[in-house]
């Protein structure tokens, strides 16, 4: 790839592969992995990525296709296209999993350690030029983000798309509620897991049983049979990982371990990003991370598709980013905007130096009665509107804005204050927001998710157009009381165009048939099982909106006419 002013890496070198490398780090373990580099002699810069999947499956010559579960694992991209441009690309398994020794401890503290400790150790290869990068997506993207936090001195540029940072927040408890769908399709690629027997004391041993026990009794998870399989079989496969997830529901330490430590201000140069239809799991990540880097950094969040497997849309990309920083190639990487989002429906990217964007307008569309979604505050005497949920009937209610009549850019994050009551102790929202065509055809967008006993927000982390929840207790609601619920909705960019309209539904449950496979990461959450009446309060007092973040466009806003003129027969 070249243009008039910068050229990246030629094509130039033979490739070698050696295979099932032991790596040692400091307690012992060997840590297996694969060394793909330019035949002959010479030092180059390393590239590093790693995993917890099958290994040969990274290397399989196989053509792309698009993202399913078969492949999903296949995120390291084209070893031989680094090493034929002069860079060595390594790919190798945590502990615990694949030839690699040890225990697999689902990323923790450890696990991110060996990994600092093989960056040094490649390093001090006499093929190696001293200065280690790290590459893929995914996994191969979480693990990155989390060793930066730690600053290997030969360490110097991560290339970690599509990552979650919080592994409560974004991977298993969205909004306080359990997402176990994707855990029962994800926990058979890991690759030979080998777990910790139980640990602690007797005591501990009993604390857990006793808490594994009252599990099987919770309502929510006996509608599961995945769950309720794994809990009377905890030392089957990897299930001891979900047990330990299903005895955690609420934030804390676990968790903490395994998240982006942002208070390490990590300074490795970051490319970061994803795709707008990975709201369910990895976009979060993306948008937490630019705010909290220090170091230099880029953002890109393209069109809602994954990538294809084998993964190899970046290559070139990433090339070029570490062309500039592991050989120090001059080509106004910089000198470029740092932020580039694409908006869904127009086919064009946005670029600009900030997020969010400075050109931002949080606008609110107010709930209104008859399903209406309008900018118009509430008019007098306007009520309520009530849904019923059960495991008889999956209600919801839909609000839907009048057509649209200016092209208009929405780009941004989203927030919905919800005001609403339950004649239950527990209320499980699912905000989702969707886009009506011109021939009313619907698609969903993004999604937000809330348990209502966890809507205590964190006052320092909360910004008007971002709401932050501390997930640390569940207050019980009381019911018929009516609540305000702030609820975060996944971040989206969207040209929306005349004759189009947006819809907001409002759930309990996210049961709905997934149009894709992304849709499926954001959808399969647990739900309740006990009947009851949800109702939605839209007045003076009480005022429910969604903040839309508007970038361009909109101008006079919606008209509840659809700007359509009356004829003039009409007024006779």
């Amino acid at each position: 790839m070249f243009s008039t002013t910068w050229r990246t890496s030629p094509r130039e070198f033979d490739v070698r592969h050696d295979v099932n490398v032991a790596i040692p780090v400091s307690d012992g373990v060997m840590i297996d992995a694969d060394i793909v580099r330019p035949a002959g002699d010479g030092r180059h810069p390393v590239i590093l990525s790693v995993h917890a999947y099958a290994k040969a499956d990274q290397f399989a010559p196989i053509k792309p296709v698009g993202m399913n579960v078969e492949r999903g694992h296949m995120e390291a991209g084209d070893c031989n296209f680094f090493a034929r441009r002069g860079y060595v690309h390594v790919i190798a398994n945590v502990r615990g999993t694949g030839r690699s020794g040890g225990t697999f401890g689902n990323l923790d503290a450890r696990s991110i350690q060996d990994i600092a400790e093989v960056i040094e150790w490649l390093a001090r290869q006499p093929w190696s030029s001293g200065r280690v990068g790290m590459f893929g997506i995914s996994y191969f993207s979480i693990v990155q983000q989390r060793v930066a936090t730690l600053a290997p001195p030969s360490l110097k540029a991560i290339f970690a798309p599509y990552g979650w940072t919080d592994s409560y927040r974004d991977r298993y408890y969205r909004g306080g509620i359990l997402s176990h769908t994707f855990m029962k399709s994800w926990l058979p690629t890991l690759d030979n897991p080998r777990l910790e027997e139980g640990a602690g004391d007797a005591d501990a041993q009993a604390a857990r049983a006793k808490a594994k026990e009252a599990l099987l009794r919770d309502e929510e998870i006996q509608a599961v049979p995945y769950l309720v399989a794994a809990l009377k079989a905890p030392d089957e496969g990897a299930n001891r990982v979900l047990l330990d997830v299903l005895l955690q529901p609420l934030d804390g330490a676990y968790y903490r371990e395994r998240s982006v430590d942002y208070g390490t201000r990590p300074g490795v140069p970051a490319y970061l990003g994803a795709c707008w239809g990975i709201y369910g799991l990895h976009l979060p990540g993306a948008f937490r991370s630019w705010e909290n880097w220090d170091g230099p950094r880029r953002l890109t969040i393209g069109p809602p598709l994954y990538f294809d497997r084998p993964f190899h849309q970046c290559q070139y990309e990433a090339l070029r980013w570490f062309d500039y920083w592991l050989k120090d190639v001059d080509n106004g990487l910089l000198d470029e905007p740092p932020v580039r989002v694409f908006l869904d429906g127009s086919g064009e990217w946005r670029e600009g130096h900030e997020w969010p964007l400075p050109q931002t307008r949080w606008t609110p569309f107010y709930l209104h009665e008859d399903g209406l979604l309008l900018e118009r505050e509430h008019w007098p005497d306007e009520g309520h509107t009530s849904f019923e949920d059960s495991r008889f009937g999956r209600g919801h209610l839909d609000f839907r804005t009048p057509r649209a009549v200016e092209t208009t850019e929405i780009c941004g994050p989203i927030a919905l204050d919800l005001h609403a009551s339950t004649t239950d102790v527990e209320l499980l929202l699912f905000a989702s927001l969707w886009l009506v065509d011109t021939d009313g055809r619907e698609r969903l967008l993004t999604r937000g998710w809330l348990r209502g006993s966890q809507r205590k927000l964190d006052a320092q982390r909360s910004r008007p157009w971002q709401p932050v929840h501390v997930h640390d207790e569940r207050q019980p609601l009381e019911p018929g009381e009516v609540y305000l619920f702030n609820i975060e909705i996944r971040p989206y960019g969207l040209e929306l165009r005349p004759g189009q309209a947006l819809k907001l539904r409002l759930a309990c449950s996210d049961t709905e048939a997934p149009e894709n496979f992304l849709h499926v990461m954001g959808a399969g959450s647990l739900v309740r099982q006990s009947a009851a009446r949800i109702t939605v309060h839209h007045n003076a007092h009480c005022p429910s909106a969604l903040w839309l973040p508007v970038i361009k466009g909109n101008r006079l806003g919606f008209f509840h006419s659809g700007g359509l003129l009356p004829s003039p027969q009409s007024n006779a």
